[in-house]
C-alpha cells in the first residue's frame, strides 16, 4: 500500500494517507515534478503506461511522483527518476505550486508540487509498468502541440509550462 503525504497550503506535513484514498477525496498532499532538458534545451517528455490508474496514456515531463513519509522531495525526484525513467541526472528546485483537477474516474489530483530543473543527455531505459513512451522536444513544439491538442497531456503538465518556460527564461538571462 503507497501512502502520500498530506499538507497544509504552506506545505507543512499534516499526516499521511493511502495513496488512492487521497485521490478519491481530492486532499492536498505533497508531490514532485521533474523537467529534464537536453543540450539543445529540448525537453524530455514521458508518456503516461496505459496502465496508470489515472492520466494513462497522456504526455507529461520528465518524471512526477509522490514523497515519501520523510523523504525530501529532491530524494523523491531522484529515486522516482531511476525507478521510471531509468537514470538520473542532478537536478535544483525551481518552483512550486498547487493545484487542484479532475484526473477522471473519480480521481482529483490536488497536489502542492514541488518542481526541479535538471539536464542530461542520458538515454532513458523506461520501466514499461510507468512508461509507455518518450521524446525531446523543444518548448516551442510543446506550446504548439499542446494549443492544438491538450487532450495528450497531463492536467499537471499543463499547469506547470508556462512557469517552467518564464523560469528558464529568468535563468537564462542571469547567466
Amino acid at each position: 500500500m503507497e501512502f502520500v503525504v498530506l499538507v497544509d497550503p504552506t506545505d507543512q506535513p499534516i499526516g499521511k494517507m493511502e495513496k488512492m484514498e487521497a485521490h478519491e477525496k481530492g486532499v492536498l498532499h505533497r508531490a514532485f515534478s521533474a523537467f529534464v532538458f537536453n543540450h539543445k534545451h529540448e525537453l524530455m517528455l514521458q508518456q503516461r503506461a496505459f496502465s496508470k490508474y489515472h492520466s494513462p496514456g497522456l504526455w507529461t515531463n520528465t518524471c512526477c511522483s509522490h514523497p515519501r513519509e520523510n523523504e525530501a522531495p529532491i530524494e523523491a525526484a531522484h529515486r522516482r527518476m531511476v525507478e521510471e525513467m531509468g537514470f538520473d541526472c542532478e537536478v535544483e528546485p525551481a518552483f512550486q505550486f498547487t493545484y487542484k483537477a479532475d484526473v477522471g474516474q473519480g480521481l482529483t489530483e490536488h497536489e502542492f508540487d514541488h518542481v526541479f530543473i535538471g539536464y542530461s543527455e542520458a538515454e532513458p531505459e523506461i520501466n514499461e509498468e510507468e512508461v509507455n513512451s518518450w521524446k525531446y522536444m523543444s518548448m516551442e513544439a510543446i506550446r504548439e502541440d499542446m494549443s492544438q491538442n491538450p487532450e495528450n497531456y497531463t492536467v499537471w503538465f499543463r499547469i506547470a509550462f508556462e512557469e517552467v518556460d518564464e523560469f528558464l527564461k529568468r535563468v537564462t538571462i542571469k547567466e
